[in-house]
């Protein structure tokens, strides 16, 4: 039996308030749903943002202004949303236009508060500012689009997001850029035949222009995983005699395993405490990925299955992830709840584990929960 069982269900996901579809992914992935946000800013889009403020009331408590370098081209962005007042700000901020409250002035006078609309735009400094609030009216110029690659997705998965959003691409073309050394990064292990990308591109919300390559994309995901790590103190997880590679590897069990946020620090100990030990980790979900497997618990003949990434059988730590881990598994692995928990069992329907130090309190946990049919 499975000292660990999770509900069959994906870990949480952010949302952004963007408008978006959810597309399940295909190659029989159950229980997952890959949510890609795909919008093409393009001059016919755009949608309104929001009311006219109706009064000047000051932009922080007076005129922010800033010294122009005219004819300079920039790219800005325009979240959805945004206020006549804050797509001011925005614009002084860009160095696009001197006077904050002179641009609010100007869209209160033409009554055009409602009518600008989101996207990104490419703007030339110094442009006159009814030339700029006409630009805001039509919608932006430019092709770009949002894709948006969620916590705990594997590698696979991750390719097939991006082919899905760019329109143009598949699954393929990712593949192969991949494999074409275009994509660097200082995090893939060296000596492994397969999965060195796996775990290593950062699930986030990104922007792309319309003629992004794959090559283009996977490396912003990159760079971004790359950023990310990079501004930790890992000095907790060194410390314990591992690499920030490894700790990257933890995290990804972590997210795979965690149906809340509360969990993740107390599945992390969990993880730390087995390791010291020198006892298997048996998370299900390690038996699941070698298998190319979700949404289901693993049979006893899975558990039998020989794979590097089964931890029923192998001592410490699969070879690579075993998925896309996010901030908040990250930082549990960084900074795990000091617990001699070693054992934990889904107690709950919205997600959450009981945890454990001896095994015959977990097997009583585990039977009521499967009486509750919870797991």
């Amino acid at each position: 039996m499975s000292a660990y069982r999770r509900p069959d269900r994906p870990p949480e996901r952010h949302t952004d308030g963007d408008d978006r579809w959810l597309i399940r992914a295909r190659g029989g992935i159950t229980g997952l749903l890959v949510a890609a946000v795909v919008t093409y800013a393009l001059v016919v889009g755009g949608a309104g943002l929001g009311n006219w403020v109706n009064r000047l009331g000051g932009l922080g408590g007076g005129d922010e202004t800033v010294e122009v370098e005219p004819g300079r081209t920039v790219v800005v962005e325009i979240p959805s949303g945004s206020s006549a007042r804050s797509i001011a700000g925005i614009l002084v901020s860009n160095g696009v236009v001197p006077s904050a409250i002179e641009f609010e002035s100007l869209v209160r006078t033409r009554e055009a508060g409602s009518l600008l609309k989101a996207g990104t735009y490419e703007l030339v400094t110094g442009t006159d500012l009814d030339e700029i609030v006409d630009l805001l009216i039509a919608g932006p110029s430019l092709d770009v689009f949002r894709v948006t690659v969620v916590e705990g997705l594997r590698l696979g998965e991750v390719l097939e997001v991006l082919a899905l959003a760019t329109g143009d691409y598949t699954d393929e073309d990712f593949t192969a850029a991949l494999a074409s050394g275009d994509v660097t990064s200082s995090y893939v292990p060296q000596g492994l035949e397969t999965g060195v990308w796996e775990g290593l591109f950062f699930p986030a919300t990104y922007e792309f222009f319309g003629d992004a390559t794959p090559s283009e994309m996977l490396q912003r995901l990159a760079t971004e995983m790359e950023r990310r790590l990079e501004g930790y103190d890992w000095s907790t997880v060194t410390a314990r005699g591992f690499s920030v590679y490894e700790g990257l590897v933890m995290a990804s069990l972590v997210e795979a395993e965690a149906g809340t946020d509360e969990d993740r620090p107390l599945i992390a100990s969990v993880i730390n405490n087995r390791l010291e030990r020198g006892m298997p980790l048996q998370i299900d979900a390690t038996v699941l990925y070698a298998l190319g497997d979700r949404g289901r618990s693993p049979t006893l003949d899975d558990l039998e299955f020989e794979s590097p990434y089964n931890t029923y059988r192998i001592s410490g730590l699969p070879p690579t992830p075993i998925g896309a881990s996010g901030a908040k598994s990250i930082e549990a692995v960084i900074e795990p709840a000091e617990t001699d928990y070693l054992y934990y069992v889904l107690t709950s329907e919205d997600g959450s584990h009981s945890f454990f130090v001896e095994y015959d309190d977990f097997l009583v946990a585990k039977q009521q929960a499967d009486a509750l049919g919870i797991g």
